[in-house]
């Protein structure tokens, strides 16, 4: 369905991809892995012609449709959630206004037997059996199935799209994304705001999908359980074999032993014959031997061992100040938006050195009962912070407190402390 033929792009004189060439065909389910920065973003908008290559082309097939989910989407508050979702059907939608200004029409007008009448009623039944050959009367029931799919309750259809959080306007986005007839989707980080189930239900929606699929995740287990094909950037070029996410990254690293047991192998020999160059030239007899030994090993074609991509950021929380036992306590906590009541009269207690996961469906209030602690929204009961305890807080939304007009370095550097200001870079650069 699409081909990719020597596609290079660079950004400012640093080249991103050099000649990468690859096809996607129908039933493809792609991981494309990489580090951060390695440009797995930036394929997937080459390929949804967002961007275009600095060099290259790709080559997509007549009347293939490509579905893209990006990161970070700019989204519309002018409808509500279902009228949001509609949208998926724009030619659906466009016959059903076009019909109902035609019924408008015929029941209005009294020219029964003139020729702009009968030509209205024969658009009226091309457009139905069009309208029908589309999904017309299947559409809403779909939607239906794929919001409450995607985590939505029927009592969300309604409610303004701008209502929502950043996560789930993704879902939203997301639903659209799926409704469309597409025979490509490009998902760049689909799990990122879905919790269990919606991500298990995710995973069968996608296995069911005749395409083709090219998935960038962080989620091992989604990616094992969704592809059969793996893509990997690294350093400018692409690893691409058919394998899942886990034997793909199990077969790597095989290769690579095994290419550094041959580069020993042969870093041995090169050894040796460099040696028996160095005594045949003390020898004017084994002159010419030791010329005939220069040129064959100016021919060996030098093993080189893949670049592994094996850096990992390590982060050390150090304490400031050694805090009390409790380091939280919470009485009759209780928090209502409306007549929603989110949780009702919770007691917790966090001692030094606990490790706790606050796990639920989304919208169960996770996130409302972080914002409680660190003191961002009101509620009713009591809550008590311990001695010397210093609350650190990564939300959710936490890049739309970003000032945009900073740099990487200038946003750490003015959160760092005196302490730690010299050692930014070296944490960035983890």
């Amino acid at each position: 369905m699409i081909s990719a033929q020597n596609i290079s792009v660079s950004f400012g004189g640093f080249n991103l991809f050099d000649n990468l060439n690859f096809r996607l065909g129908t039933g493809d389910r792609v991981a494309l892995i990489g580090k951060n920065g390695a440009g797995k973003s930036t394929l997937l908008k080459l390929i949804s012609q967002e961007q275009h290559p600095s060099r290259g082309s790709f080559s997509i097939e007549k009347d293939c449709k490509i579905g893209y989910l990006p990161q970070d989407i700019e989204f519309e508050n002018t409808a509500n959630l279902i009228e949001e979702t509609y949208k998926a059907f724009n030619e659906i939608l466009e016959i059903e206004n076009r019909q109902e200004f035609i019924n408008n029409q015929l029941e209005t007008r009294t020219d029964y037997e003139s020729d702009e009448y009968l030509n209205l009623i024969q658009e009226l039944t091309e457009i139905t059996t069009e309208y029908e050959l589309l999904g017309g009367y299947k559409y809403k029931s779909k939607t239906e199935r794929i919001l409450l799919g995607l985590g939505f309750d029927r009592n969300d259809f309604n409610k303004p799209t701008k209502s929502f959080s950043g996560g789930w306007r993704m879902r939203i986005e997301l639903a659209k994304l799926l409704l469309k007839d597409n025979d490509v989707l490009l998902l760049d980080e689909p799990t990122n705001h879905l919790d269990i189930h919606s991500i298990i239900w995710l995973e069968n929606f996608l296995l069911k999908f005749k395409g083709a699929i090219l998935l960038v995740s962080h989620d091992r287990i989604f990616l094992d359980n969704i592809t059969n094909r793996t893509i990997e950037i690294i350093q400018k070029k692409i690893f691409d074999f058919r394998k899942s996410y886990t034997d793909y990254v199990n077969f790597r690293q095989e290769l690579i032993e095994q290419q550094k047991l041959a580069k020993k192998n042969q870093d041995k020999q090169i050894q040796n014959t460099e040696k028996l160059i160095d005594r045949f030239r003390a020898k004017a007899s084994k002159a010419t031997m030791a010329q005939s030994l220069i040129k064959k090993l100016s021919k060996i074609e030098r093993i080189e061992i893949d670049q592994e991509e094996n850096k990992t950021m390590k982060i050390n929380f150090q304490l400031s100040k050694q805090p009390g036992k409790v380091i939280l306590e919470t009485k009759g906590i209780s928090k209502q938006y409306g007549d929603n009541l989110v949780f009702n009269k919770v007691d917790i207690l966090l001692e030094r050195g606990s490790k706790i996961a606050f796990v639920g469906q989304n919208g169960q209030g996770k996130s409302t009962l972080a914002k409680i602690i660190v003191g961002e929204i009101k509620y009713q009961g009591q809550l008590n912070i311990g001695h010397n305890v210093e609350i650190g807080y990564f939300a959710q939304n936490q890049s739309e407190y970003l000032d945009g007009k900073l740099t990487i370095l200038q946003t750490v550097e003015e959160a760092a402390t005196e302490n730690n200001r010299s050692s930014v870079r070296d944490m960035l650069g983890a």
